[in-house]
């Protein structure tokens, strides 16, 4: 027999990754799949976050700069970015981040508010947070984050 604890946690997966020293998470349900670095065609007169297209076994994929949408510093010189390809309406964009975490399974009845302490910018793309036992885990709403690069 369940408690009332129990009956009232609500686990969702989530696919991780970090920007800087971050931990953000996408709902696993959303992402396409998680590859290296790609080879990247430069896209002129794109918006920064744009930082090009790749060909993903013959799919035209758009490959966003998550630092630049999320108002971070540039990933440091040399430094090649992972892709984390998650599913839109448009069909799929590539979200580029320094490293690639693991799966995690998330009581998301525990998300709260982002801190005050987190740029407005970042805020307003982040669905939640919840503390994980690999950290502080910052839930990107991915609708959000794809809708202002259209």
């Amino acid at each position: 027999m369940k408690t009332s604890s129990e009956s009232q946690q609500r686990v969702e997966q989530f696919c991780t990754f970090y920007l800087e020293r971050s931990l953000f998470g996408v709902e696993v349900g959303k992402v396409q799949e998680v590859i290296r670095n790609q080879e990247m065609t430069a896209v002129p007169l794109a918006p920064k976050v744009v930082r090009g297209l790749i060909n993903l076994r013959g799919q035209i994929v758009t490959a966003l700069d998550l630092r630049e949408r999320l108002g971070r510093p540039p990933a440091p010189s040399g430094q090649r970015p992972m892709n984390v390809v998650v599913r839109c309406e448009d069909g799929a964009v590539s979200l580029l981040v320094d490293e690639i975490g693991d799966v995690l399974d998330v009581d998301a009845s525990g998300l709260e508010r982002p801190p005050d302490n987190v740029g407005a910018l970042s805020r307003e793309l982040i669905r939640g947070v919840v503390q994980t036992s690999e950290g502080l885990l910052l839930v990107l709403d991915i609708e959000r984050t794809l809708d202002a690069c259209a």
